[in-house]
């Protein structure tokens, strides 16, 4: 009969109990992991799981010293500089005004008028208004909307109406009109909740209107018209669901947080701003029962002494209630109502009969509704009682404007949903190919035009504008024989002229040989004479603006207007075009590039000779943006030189500069004017020279946008000027189809324009100037590259990148000191996203720069020397991070003395040094001389003398001086939450590190607590997908997985996990570690593959990443090296870890915490394939070095005594094994106490020995101790729990008491299968013990 198993599945349970490098490999220095500190930058750096474990290796986080710090470059030429503050644009027109708001006493425009943001009226010329619109009106822009402001004469719905339909002629494209100021409130609009009950200076948003006094006029009473709700124009569908979403009370909650903030502003404007934000004071805010009238009119209640019963008011128990918003029905008329009685017949009657539920009354908005979709904004001043109090109108007014501007700031609008007859002197092109359909729009146009209306095509240089019309005008005369065609340059005044002067002389016109004719409107007269007869004329090469519309008239004048001729013009510019065209945008034809098929006809027909490969056409066609002039130059080259297609690619893509070699080569074809340049290149010159005339900045946004990346480029980067002159000069650049803009103020510039601009700016001498403003722009707009910037930095890279690499283009102190600010802010950014190689590259340069500009002892250059030691520590490099930072702490010591903040920084960052390297003495040295300079100068409470207190915890931590550890964390947090305050990211980090030291000491329950708090506020205060937020859950879940709640762990890790790759990206150093410890999770519950998978996965990406032998990748490896001893692959474990141990014996040093952790994984591996001896010589070796360098009560040290003793036991060793059990048990019980998880698995452990030994009794005995223990300690579901009942039925087996065996073993199997499931190992040797029980128990 074969026995249940005892040997390696029960005795490996026992052996995992405390081998915690085995499953849990990462080194102890990788507990806590830290982040260097910079007091010259203003960051608490937290990479919490930047040093990677797995498993029960939670991440520290690690406190910074500083004050938020950024290299700013002052230029000395501001206008040169961009500011970073823009705007919304300046509408061109009034037609560009969305939203009206509309005032009707004067102290409510005045409280309006106070929250604008810009006004409109004092930066430019004034908008004006149709003619016989008496409304007065202030524009300006609140927040990204430009408003107007209308001001009525006086109050009541008439008035409201004239207003709004006076504003409609002069504003005609108003979406939404808002009435702002005061009105009476209905106290309470249906029960006695303090959600509804209204008191003044509340602010009610109307989602409808019931115009009250409209209706029946009975004998005996008045009836509300029923249907007013249906006849009053309602908002739009959009402003509809925006309400609704007010209704929500989160976003009320938000709107009102809001306003309170725009209320505290406007609370410090001057007091000859004519507003009042004071509030009067609750006392005042008096509510009469409805019964009771006022005793006099036009008389205050304090004066006439009314003393009438008083409305209990909730909400007015404190001492200055903060305004509410109310969303409801606002009643609407021509009446003041100042009678309670009245106010609640009329609110009766409308819920009574139209189911409104009215909280407010008013009497503009019912004048304003019908006009516009409107919404009315009324703060309560009174309570449509007897009893008003002016006192209340300005307060109440102020409210009901700061809740329009957080009205207005939530509110995001959908963006709106645009022979002889025939003089041409060119002849047919007959390899022209494409364009069809252009070529049909433009023969429809011309066959259905009835107003004659001039048709412009207008495209980039060389896009084929030119061939097009030679085309058109062929057809023409081949369809229509009788039609004349005329073909005029318009280049320039004098080929104008000429061409005028050839038809004058062709067609013998009367007057021509007079000398004195004016030969122009003499051929215009004729043209449009009916002896003409029909015709088309082209003008070619309209480009120039001025030279067709100056200030005499300009050659515009002379094109003939008539019903039997059409004109075709050619042109760059847009702008041209939509003059010449009477700005009829149909009678304008975009010509953009040729598709792929179109430009494969027009390469096959010039190159049908020469021999292809597939791909080259689309190839060739790609690399010249499918520019047809392009392709034509291009396939004369390759003709010329008789080269093939590939050749001319390799060409193209050599360099930039070879790339506008080839576009500068002269070329011939049919349709090229003899006067036009040959070469692309030139043509666009022409271009150049021409923005320059018509418009100097424009040319200067053109010259710096070709040093920037050519797509997407922001606005902010151009607003470097007016907004008026910077929408011309856009424009223009428009126009010539330089640029495009997208619906989001981002501009893209064509690619070969891009680089042949700089050919421009190098031939005009100008390139090192317009270099370096480009380098000022992008530098004064890249932010910090801190996490709540990444987006935009992200946005600015691509723009930072290109001018950076403008190296030798930059010469000038203040450009070179600009290179290394940005420099500086990209290096920050990605160290914040774990791109440590660009960073310390970046960084590198930085320092390089300063160092030569502003010296060896300047802080700036001690900064960027600081940071580079950081990004260093951070990819491992700590050997060079501690050379960069003890030279930063001696300059910083002789320059700015011993006690200086930033000199006690980078002592406090050379101790994380220390500690990262497992030289804790060393580290803790210096943390303890650094705190008591700081208690003494800074004070105990400072941040950053807390700061110091945390690290030094976590180094006494690191050394297994928990006690310690845990007194300076509680001190810490007891002082941060009082001086700092509970949720600021210093309070939690210290609250998240107590929790692992808590967690390290056995105390989950109290770590869990903690933890989740700290991740609860972390959600609330900084957003679920916060890098700490999300570093928090990552380490909760790893504190469930020491727990065995493997599910738990699981499903935190796996949200975690995808969170992290959607925000930080799938390479981040952060969401390695959360899919490195996801693996470590799937190996604890023996779902071997899937960790393999993951573990391979993210071992390559690090190696890739970080490089081979940082110290994460090595986490991976070693890592991964449990996973194939855990399926018995011994040779590719051992494998792995001989390679892991040489890397780390050699960079870290033979003691480092990391190396000694691979000797002793690596002595497990030896013991699982039996090879004892060699287990045991490198456990007694890992263990001489850990009494040496950590001491003998160090956790560390015990646990290799531990495991020391379980080799032993593997032997049958067991006196050896027993005596080293006893002396780490007793140590445990000294140091950790009698109920620490690791004492307990002392006590499981030599239980087993004692069994070993023959002690079946003692053994039981210390069980039973362990298991009630550990019941407590842990739970009844813990897999530890549950490790030691096995152990327990194993024993009765052994005794022959086969029912309790199986009583156990069954209790086993089922925590088991539901906890682990049932493939997991441990599931499968319960399966195995329990049938051979039963065996047992038949055959008994």
């Amino acid at each position: 009969m074969m026995p249940p198993v005892l040997g390696s599945h029960r005795k490996r349970m026992a052996t995992d109990e405390l081998q915690e490098e085995r499953s849990i490999p990462p080194p102890p220095s990788a507990r806590v992991p830290r982040v260097l500190v910079d007091s010259d930058r203003n960051q608490i750096l937290e990479p919490a799981v930047a040093n990677d474990a797995v498993a029960e290796t939670p991440q520290r986080t690690s406190l910074g010293l500083s004050q938020d710090r950024q290299l700013v470059i002052q230029s000395s030429t501001t206008n040169n500089v961009v500011s970073t503050y823009v705007p919304p644009r300046r509408p061109a027109k009034r037609s560009d005004f969305s939203i009206a708001i509309i005032c009707a006493l004067s102290s409510e425009a005045t409280a309006v008028d106070a929250v604008f943001d810009v006004y409109w009226d004092d930066k430019g010329p004034p908008y004006d208004k149709v003619a016989g619109d008496p409304n007065a009106y202030t524009t300006g822009a609140i927040g990204r909307h430009n408003v107007v402001l209308a001001h009525m004469p006086g109050i009541g719905k008439v008035g409201s109406a004239l207003v709004a339909s006076n504003c409609r002629h002069s504003f005609p494209n108003i979406k939404l009109a808002l009435v702002v100021g005061v009105c009476g409130g209905v106290p309470f609009s249906s029960t006695h909740d303090v959600s509804t009950e209204i008191i003044l200076g509340d602010v009610i948003i109307s989602d409808g209107i019931i115009q009250y006094d409209l209706g029946r006029q009975y004998d005996d009473h008045f009836e509300i018209k029923t249907a007013l709700l249906d006849t009053l124009a309602r908002p739009s569908l959009e402003v509809r669901s925006f309400l609704s979403q007010l209704k929500v009370p989160r976003q009320r909650k938000m709107l009102e947080e809001e306003m309170a903030k725009i209320m505290s502003v406007l609370s410090v404007l001057p007091a000859q701003s004519g507003l009042s934000t004071q509030y009067p004071g609750a006392a005042k805010d008096k509510l009469y029962k409805a019964t009771y009238s006022h005793i006099r009119e036009k008389e205050l209640c304090e004066t006439c002494g009314c003393d009438g019963e008083l409305v209990t008011r909730k909400r007015l128990g404190h001492e200055t209630p903060h305004p509410m918003v109310h969303l409801g029905i606002m009643a609407s008329g021509d009446n003041v109502v100042k009678s309670a009685p009245y106010r609640d017949k009329i609110v009766a009657e409308s819920k009574l009969k139209l189911e409104a539920n009215i909280i407010g009354f008013e009497m503009e908005g019912a004048g304003v509704w019908d006009t516009f979709p409107c919404v009315v904004i009324k703060a309560v001043c009174d309570y449509a009682d007897s009893h008003k109090a002016k006192e209340w109108q300005p307060y109440a007014a102020a409210t009901a404007a700061a809740c329009m501007k957080a009205f207005l700031k939530k509110w995001t609008p959908s963006p709106s949903l645009q022979d002889d007859t025939f003089c041409v002197p060119y002849p047919r092109n007959n390899n022209f190919v494409g364009r069809s359909d252009i070529l049909a729009k433009l023969h429809q146009l011309w066959c259905n035009s009835t107003s004659q209306t001039p048709v412009a095509l207008c495209g980039l240089g060389g896009i084929g504008k030119t061939q097009i019309a030679i085309e058109f005008t062929y057809r023409i005369q081949r369809t229509y024989p009788n039609i004349s065609v005329f073909w005029v340059h318009a280049s320039n005044h004098e080929r104008f002229r000429e061409a005028y002067t050839a038809i004058a002389q062709k067609y013998r016109i009367p007057g021509h040989e007079d000398p004195k004719a004016e030969v122009l409107p003499l051929v215009k007269s004729w043209l449009e004479s009916q002896e003409c007869g029909q015709w088309i004329m082209a003008i070619d090469n309209a480009d120039d603006l001025e030279l067709f519309f100056d200030r005499n008239g300009g050659l515009g004048r002379y094109l003939p207007e008539c019903a039997h001729g059409t004109i075709l013009i050619t042109t760059r510019n847009l702008q041209v075009a939509s003059r010449l065209t009477k700005g009829m945008a149909s009678s304008v034809i975009r010509i953009g590039k040729m598709d792929e098929v179109e430009t494969a006809q027009l390469l096959s027909t010039r190159l049908a000779e020469i021999d292809t490969m597939p791909g080259d056409y689309a190839g060739l066609s790609a690399r010249l943006e499918h520019l047809p002039l392009a392709l034509v130059q291009a396939a004369s080259f390759i003709q010329e030189n008789s080269i093939t297609i590939s050749l001319y690619i390799q060409l193209l893509d050599e360099s930039d500069r070879t790339l506008i070699d080839l576009l500068s080569e002269d070329f011939e074809t049919v349709g090229r004017d003899s006067e036009t340049p040959r070469a692309v290149a030139e043509a666009w010159i022409i271009s150049f020279k021409q923005i320059q005339n018509q418009n100097t900045l424009a040319g200067e946004l053109l010259s710096i946008m070709s040093f920037l990346d050519r797509q997407t480029i922001p606005y902010e980067f151009l607003f470097t000027a007016g907004e008026l002159q910077l929408i011309k000069a856009l424009g223009v650049l428009k126009a010539f189809s330089f640029v495009t803009e997208d619906k989001d103020q981002k501009f893209d510039m064509h690619r070969l324009v891009h680089l042949v601009t700089r050919k421009w700016l190098v031939q005009n001498g100008i390139k090192q100037k317009f270099a370096e403003r480009a380098l000022l722009v992008v530098t004064v707009c890249f932010p910090w590259g801190e996490y709540k910037n990444w987006t935009i930095c992200n946005a600015y890279l691509p723009h930072a990148t290109a001018v950076l690499k403008l190296g030798e283009d930059i010469s000038s102190r203040q450009g070179k000191l600009a290179r290394a600010s940005l420099l500086h802010n990209a290096g920050q950014l990605f160290s914040g996203q774990g791109d440590y190689q660009r960073a310390a590259l970046y960084q590198k340069k930085t320092w390089e720069i300063s160092q030569a500009h502003l010296g060896e002892e300047h802080p700036d250059t001690l900064t960027s020397m600081n940071d580079l030691a950081i990004t260093y520590a951070s990819q491992g490099r700590w050997k060079e991070a501690e050379l960069l930072q003890l030279q930063v702490l001696e300059i910083r010591k002789r320059v700015l003395g011993e006690e200086h903040p930033n000199t006690l920084t980078s002592m406090n960052d050379l101790a994380l040094i220390y500690e990262s390297q497992g030289r804790w003495k060393e580290a803790e040295l210096l943390q303890l001389q650094v705190l008591e300079i700081q208690k003494r100068v800074l004070g105990e409470e400072h941040p950053n003398t807390l700061v110091c207190m945390h690290n030094l915890a976590s180094t006494y931590e690191s050394q297994g001086r928990w006690k310690e550890a845990e007194l300076l964390q509680l001190q810490a947090v007891e002082i941060q939450k009082r001086v700092l305050g509970e949720e600021h990211p210093n309070t939690l980090a210290s609250m998240h590190n107590l929790a692992l030291t808590y967690q390290s000491r056995g105390r989950w329950k109290e770590a869990e607590l903690l933890q989740l708090q700290a991740v609860e506020i972390q959600k609330r205060v900084l957003g679920e997908e916060h890098p700490n937020t999300l570093a928090s859950m990552h380490n909760l879940a790893l504190m469930y997985q020491s727990q065995g709640r493997w599910k738990e762990a699981e499903l935190l890790q796996l949200q975690a996990v995808e969170i992290q790759k959607r925000v930080l990206g799938e390479e981040h150093p952060n969401t390695l570690a959360s899919m490195h410890n996801l693996a470590s999770i799937y190996q604890s519950q023996g779902r071997w593959k899937e960790a393999e998978l993951l573990q391979l996965q993210v071992l390559e990406i690090r190696k890739r990443v970080l490089g081979e032998e940082h110290p994460n990748t090595l986490a991976s490896m070693h890592n991964l090296a449990s996973t194939y001893e855990s399926q018995g692959r011994w040779k590719e474990a051992e494998l792995l870890q001989l390679q892991v141990l040489e890397i780390r014996k050699r960079v870290l040093g033979e003691e480092h915490p990391n190396t000694l952790t691979s000797m002793h994984n690596l002595a497990s591996t030896y013991q699982s394939q039996g090879r004892w001896k060699e287990a045991e010589l490198l456990q007694l070796q890992v263990l001489e070095i850990q009494k040496r360098v950590l001491g003998e009560e160090h956790p560390n040290t015990l646990t290799s005594m531990h495991n020391l003793a379980l080799t032993y036991q593997s032997q049958g060793r067991w006196k050896e094994a027993e005596l080293l059990q006893l002396q780490v048990l007793e140590i445990q019980k000294r140091v950790l106490g009698e109920e620490h998880p690791n004492t307990l698995a002392s006590m499981h452990n030599l239980a087993v020995t004692w069994r070993g030994l023959g002690r079946p009794n003692d053994a039981l005995e210390l069980l039973e101790e362990c298991l009630c223990l550990r019941e407590k300690v842990l739970g009844l579901d813990n897999h530890r729990t549950i490790d030691t009942k096995a152990e327990i039925a194993s024993l009765y087996w052994e005794e022959g008491r086969f029912r309790d065996a199986e009583r156990l073993e069954a209790e086993v199997l089922g925590k088991r299968k539901r906890i682990l499931g049932e493939e997991h190992p441990n599931t499968l040797v319960s399966i195995h013990n329990l049938a051979y029980n039963w065996k047992d128990m038949g055959s008994s």
